[in-house]
């Protein structure tokens, strides 16, 4: 036991190393994946020339931004124009210091958890700081002293107000029916991935549908990913709040983006789909080997997720930015307020995980479908148009074109 602190402090750096170095390389698949599945989807050639398969192309992309002239123009606040991108990258590291990556291992009769920090408000503190992350895109579009720069950071805060308010509420009902384990609270993320169980049927996603993909939207939106990348739109914007920034200040940002999207897998596979659980294979073998398979569980399913990150981006177009705000505050955040409502009276009355499941997806349909009926009947006519003295309407006039 005098020893304990010894093995807690280099267990908990060998986990910090081993999870940075996995964060850093996992950006580097993801570039590569990112081109490489594209391409597949859009039956061309991806990144194939540097090394087999293109597996060294984010490498070249790498020494590429490292080698390139780092120009900083004159007219920009140069202070805030060199921190903004650390601002963006820092956050994404640290969220990840909360998520539970697997079970526990067993060494030298000490059990260590596959997690670099086990604290009770878990959750509280991953919406914490990835909120702080809008902080680098807005500084960084201001510092730029460019209009199109400052029009993508109005932006990209604009969707934080929006959707972060789904994002909170969206885990509330998770939060209601997580069983907490001794002193341990259920807003630990630990404690949310162990209640689920090794059974499908407990998972949350199950449970909480419309959550779940409320909150996996909302999590598209805070990562600026297409179809809600509106702070960077190429059409309307140039570049959007990254316009100024060249060489590795520019890579920063795109390295933060893929981190926030490995961390925002991670933490949905932890909340709703059962975390290193999977139907029992993850207790399989001794000490050692059972953390070993968590762990790898817990990998695929964030690949999984990644790709599915990947899939969404090269199959839907980018939205307009009212129907960005119009999705957020007015289908998304009804959902998942409906969600809570639903989800307590349910749970008090019959305590049936099953009910509860079901009572979620049919509220939120009507839900939708109450909304959507509402906009098409406030929907304002559409303007007529005198053409040799008829009055015909622009839909009319596509028809006739």
């Amino acid at each position: 036991m005098e020893n304990f602190p010894l093995f807690l402090i280099i267990s908990s750096i060998v986990k910090i190393l081993i999870i940075a170095h996995l964060l850093i390389i996992g950006v580097m698949v993801m570039i590569w994946a990112e081109r490489r599945v594209s391409g597949w989807m859009q039956d061309r050639l991806g990144p194939n020339r540097v090394g087999p398969q293109g597996l060294l192309q984010p490498i070249a992309d790498g020494l590429k931004f490292m080698f390139k002239e780092d120009l900083i123009p004159n007219h920009v606040d140069k202070p805030l124009y060199v921190l903004a991108p650390a601002m963006l990258l820092v956050p994404a590291l640290v969220g990840v210091a909360v998520v539970p990556f697997g079970n526990s291992i067993t060494l030298f009769g000490n059990e260590i958890p596959l997690q670099i920090a086990d604290i009770n408000i878990g959750i509280l503190y991953i919406l914490a700081i990835t909120s702080l992350g809008v902080y680098g895109v807005v500084l960084g579009a201001w510092a730029s002293n460019n209009k199109y720069s400052l029009l993508g950071g109005l932006r990209s805060s604009a969707q934080m107000i929006s959707y972060e308010l789904t994002l909170g509420l969206a885990i509330i009902g998770v939060l209601m029916l997580t069983n907490t384990v001794g002193d341990n609270s259920a807003l630990s993320l630990r404690v949310i991935a162990e209640s689920q169980g090794s059974h499908l049927w407990h998972w949350n996603f199950l449970i909480h549908f419309p959550a779940f993909l409320a909150f996996t939207t909302a999590m598209y939106a805070e990562t600026n990913r297409l179809p809600f990348d509106l702070a960077e739109a190429e059409q309307e914007l140039v570049a959007g709040y990254h316009t100024e920034y060249s060489s590795m200040k520019f890579a920063m940002f795109f390295m933060a983006e893929y981190m926030n999207m490995i961390v925002g897998s991670a933490v949905v596979v932890t909340l709703f789909l059962g975390g290193w659980h999977f139907f029992g294979l993850e207790n399989v073998g001794g000490p050692v080997w059972s953390g070993i398979i968590s762990f790898g569980i817990f990998f695929v399913k964030t690949a999984i997720f990644l790709f599915v990150f990947i899939w969404v981006r090269w199959t839907l177009p980018r939205f307009r930015y009212d129907q960005l705000m119009n999705f957020g505050w007015k289908f998304l955040l009804p959902v998942a307020l409906t969600s809570i409502v639903v989800t307590g009276t349910l749970w008090i009355t019959t305590g049936s995980r099953l009910v509860v499941g079901i009572g979620n997806v049919v509220a939120a349909f009507i839900v939708v479908s109450i909304v959507a009926g509402l906009l098409v009947m406030n929907k304002a006519p559409e303007p007529a148009i005198r053409d040799n003295d008829r009055q015909i309407t622009p839909s009319a006039l596509d028809a006739i074109e």
